[in-house]
């Protein structure tokens, strides 16, 4: 049931568990059909709030993929891979098909692992191993696993626990498998949600919950590269790249979901969340008693952003609370500065007046920035053959976004023109504006085109024969 969260694409698509413990395939994005790979110049931008032209404010895309190679004891998914698609198989979960390797296995860390999943320890030969039957009930094969390495029949004893749970219908022997793959730091969401019929969780629910978990990902991530109120589009693109190695699972019931960060990638994004999601309560719970917003802008400095608030928001409508904890990879123990068990951080729907306020306020709180970029000129547009006109660039340098739109005098016009007609790209002085989402540039001045080697220079000429159609002096307002 785990699914990489890697897709840097605009347009969101829920995820939701399938609630019979299997493990589905991995998750990987695709462009919509008949949509061009790369990015079209005359594309509908985001919102400035960094939602994309459906809203989902994640900016995440999931589509189904080929063989699942990502999770142990996999089996193929239901599509085969595309031509062109990236290897299914990359990033930290590259080699773990099939059961963990009993040499690689430390059994502390799988006790460690069993604990944390509900497994229960019912005795054992002290000092040389311990029993270990599944949660719930207790029904099902129950696992002997050693106390130490010291135990003769160590390996014996790991390989035939590791293949119990590989073939276990149990939903928690796969999290404790995914746990030994990959050491990595475990973060949880639970909704209280209204039950549906015969106790079941509606299609939709499980979709916000998947949405909202992924904002909260990518709040954490964007934190991780810098603070601020508000990102809009700033380090989207970077913090959208350090997710690709997240893997995601959902529980049966389909109300809860549980996100594992390799702690080789992830462990910073943890880390910050881990303070993040602390700090928002608190700075909740001082505005209920005070009225006050104050602690929101202290909060700041421990990564609470208008999109994480907006994904708290997210992950607490229509519920009658939600939780989020955190545990760490065992094999890796606590990081610095965190304490060794966190405790799960609450809200509730008394709290989202509080969270829709700070939200609004780190929008407008937060400054234009002075920037001097370089950019690919990637459309032009005016009313008509004279006078000022708007370009869009592709930056290059000098700003974390990915697209600006900047309105040039008619010299300056006339310049970015001229250099993209001979493939090279421009520099331009201004203010990246907060208000639409830091992807317009103000008081534009200094234009001047770029020398580049041929390389670049001809890689940017033929991004305008192949975008012809996208390139033009059109006569009307600004779209």
């Amino acid at each position: 049931m785990h699914r990489p969260i890697d897709d840097p694409g605009f347009e969101g698509e829920g995820f939701g568990g399938e609630g019979n413990g299997a493990v589905p395939p991995p998750y990987r994005p695709h462009p919509a059909p008949g949509e061009p790979s790369g990015p079209r110049a005359d594309a509908p931008e985001s919102r400035g709030d960094g939602s994309g032209p459906r809203g989902d404010d994640s900016g995440l895309r999931l589509e189904p993929a080929g063989p699942r190679t990502g999770v142990p004891g996999s089996r193929s998914g239901p599509t085969g891979p595309r031509a062109g698609d990236p290897d299914p198989a990359a990033g930290p979960w590259a080699d773990t098909h099939g059961a963990p390797d009993p040499d690689r296995v430390d059994p502390r860390v799988l006790g460690a692992l069993l604990a944390r999943h509900g497994w229960r320890r019912r005795g054992g030969a002290a000092g040389r191993y311990s029993r270990w039957t599944p949660p719930g009930a207790g029904t099902g094969t129950s696992l002997l696993v050693p106390e130490s390495r010291a135990f003769p029949d160590c390996d014996d004893l790991l390989g035939e626990a590791l293949a119990a749970l590989t073939h276990s219908a149990t939903p928690s022997a796969r999290e404790v498998l995914t746990g030994l793959a990959v050491p990595s730091d475990e973060i949880r969401w639970w909704r209280d949600v209204p039950p549906g019929p015969a106790g079941t969780v509606p299609w939709t629910v499980r979709e916000q919950l998947g949405s909202a978990a992924r904002q909260l990902l990518l709040a954490g991530a964007l934190a991780v590269r810098g603070r601020a109120g508000y990102y809009g589009a700033r380090h989207r693109r970077a913090a959208q790249a350090s997710l690709e190695g997240v893997l995601v699972g959902a529980s049966p019931g389909g109300r809860g979901l549980t996100a594992f960060l390799p702690v080789d990638t992830g462990r910073p994004i943890a880390v910050r969340l881990h303070h993040a999601l602390h700090a928002a309560r608190e700075a909740v719970d001082y505005q209920r008693a005070t009225g006050g917003t104050e602690a929101f802008d202290a909060a700041v400095e421990a990564g609470v952003s208008r999109e994480l608030t907006e994904a708290l928001v997210a992950l607490v409508r229509g519920t009658e609370g939600a939780r989020i904890a955190l545990e760490w990879a065992p094999a890796a123990g606590p990081p610095e500065g965190c304490a060794a068990r966190p405790e799960p951080v609450e809200f509730s729907p008394g709290d989202l007046p509080a969270l829709r306020e700070a939200s609004a306020r780190y929008r407008t709180g937060e400054p234009s920035v002075p920037v001097r970029l370089t950019g690919a000129v990637v459309r032009m547009r005016r009313s008509g053959p004279r006078g000022a006109g708007t370009v869009r660039l592709r930056v290059l340098g000098g700003a974390e976004v990915p697209h600006v739109r900047v309105t040039l005098d008619e010299e300056a016009y006339r310049t970015a023109g001229h250099a993209h007609l001979v493939g090279l790209p421009i520099r331009v002085s201004g203010r990246l504006e907060s208000r639409g989402g830091f992807r317009r540039l103000t008081d534009a001045s200094e234009v001047v085109p770029v020398q580049v080697d041929e390389t670049e220079r001809d890689r940017l000429m033929k991004a305008l024969h192949e975008n012809l159609d996208f390139f033009e002096e059109a006569c009307g307002p600004e779209d």
